[in-house]
């Protein structure tokens, strides 16, 4: 999995999980060549690489050990986990969304990793105990339509989502949106912290933790959801509810596509020429679960905008790991945390391999980015579960 040596990174994910479906363990080998995969070997697994244009190797069994014994060498800063089952994923979208709307769909269906789609029904009556990892799609979990309404208030599109979003309410017993989103934040928050993997990208990140923290206060303007929103609603915030962000000022002025302080994006002052994170570096041997979400072939990876960018770095909590970073301004891209005795990473912008998307514009072609950096920290996150122990029934 290191830079030369592999023709299709994305691919040899999904072919990774393929193994782990078969009841077969996978070790992952951390730090070793871009953190590649041991597989067990046979004509079927070496056959199903070359379908899938795999690059790969046949290692005898002295040369395993050989590489085994470096790995282990505590001056190597490697590690071996061992991923045991195949986790299963649930992606959080609503009924009809484009695959492409979503990098995280995309890249699952280019490795050929199978999902389920779940939306607000199907976590409201606990569907999400079915799955060992959620991602969410880049969702507004506050009931301001994404703040989408300065610039697309007459879009057909817009109208009619918001209709759709106003009648699911309605038929789930909720008067208006931003009670019912709350009320599915809080059935995933539950989710976490009972012990599921949750991943969210651009939006759906900050939004989250803002409805959480805004629980019983109405932070919506009128032409959201037909009422005044609390009044002083900024000094009635509760930011111990939240995952990941502390101590942010929420944005008024509904014409402003901006949920809070937390983004980065209105203040960068980045020429996409010059927009790269780094990923920061951890122990294998102490911490393996931040050296599994940080495995790549390279340690600086293209920048890429969304309505979420990144992160405010005096706005995120103490105990939450930042993973990448953009060195010139200080923001983060890309953090994790625990949450009770489940995980969540959130990371910012829309799509790896599109520097800024926009509403309608073409979908990515994966086949042109095989190799992408940026959409392997998206799979790195989906193999993680896989090395997490089996829930013990109680």
């Amino acid at each position: 999995m290191d830079a030369e040596g592999q023709k299709n990174h994305l691919k040899a994910y999904g072919l990774t999980y393929w193994i782990l479906t078969k009841d077969q363990k996978v070790k992952w080998l951390l730090n070793y060549r871009g953190g590649s995969f041991l597989l067990p070997d046979s004509e079927t697994i070496q056959r199903e690489c070359q379908i899938r244009g795999i690059s790969f190797e046949v290692l005898s069994d002295a040369k395993t050990e050989s590489i085994l014994a470096e790995i282990s060498s505590p001056s190597q800063n490697m590690e071996a986990v061992v991923l045991e089952k195949a986790p299963k994923v649930a992606v959080y979208t609503p009924k009809g969304k484009l695959p492409w709307d979503d990098a995280v769909t995309m890249v699952l269906q280019y490795a050929e990793i199978p999902y389920e789609t779940i939306y607000d029904e199907e976590v409201l009556n606990d569907g999400l105990l079915l799955f060992d990892w959620l991602h969410l799609h880049h969702e507004d979990f506050t009931g301001q339509y994404g703040k989408f309404y300065g610039a697309y208030k007459a879009a057909s599109w817009y109208i009619e989502e918001k209709k759709e979003a106003e009648a699911l309410a309605t038929k789930l017993g909720y008067s208006k949106v931003s009670d019912e989103k709350l009320a599915v934040a809080l059935k995933i928050r539950d989710y976490v912290i009972g012990g599921g993997f949750m991943f969210a990208m651009c939006s759906a990140t900050d939004s989250f933790d803002i409805a959480l923290s805004a629980e019983g206060i109405d932070i919506c303007e009128p032409m959201f959801d037909g009422d005044a929103s609390s009044p002083g609603y900024q000094n009635k915030i509760d930011y111990n509810r939240t995952f990941a962000f502390t101590g942010f000022t929420l944005e008024r002025n509904p014409n402003i596509y901006e949920f809070s302080s937390i983004d980065m994006t209105r203040k960068r002052m980045i020429h996409k020429s010059t927009d790269y994170f780094s990923l920061m570096e951890f122990s294998a041997k102490w911490d393996p679960i931040p050296t599994m979400l940080c495995q790549n072939h390279t340690a600086l990876v293209k920048g890429f905008m969304g309505q979420t960018t990144s992160f405010t770095r005096d706005e995120i909590k103490s105990n939450v790991l930042v993973m990448g970073e953009t060195k010139s301004n200080g923001e983060a891209k890309y953090i994790h945390g625990i949450k009770g005795k489940g995980f969540f990473t959130f990371y910012g912008g829309h799509d790896p391999e599109d520097y800024q998307h926009r509403v309608g514009d073409a979908k990515t072609e994966l086949d042109l980015h095989p190799n992408s950096p940026g959409y392997r920290l998206i799979l790195n996150n989906i193999l993680f579960p896989a090395a997490r122990k089996k829930k013990q029934k109680t």
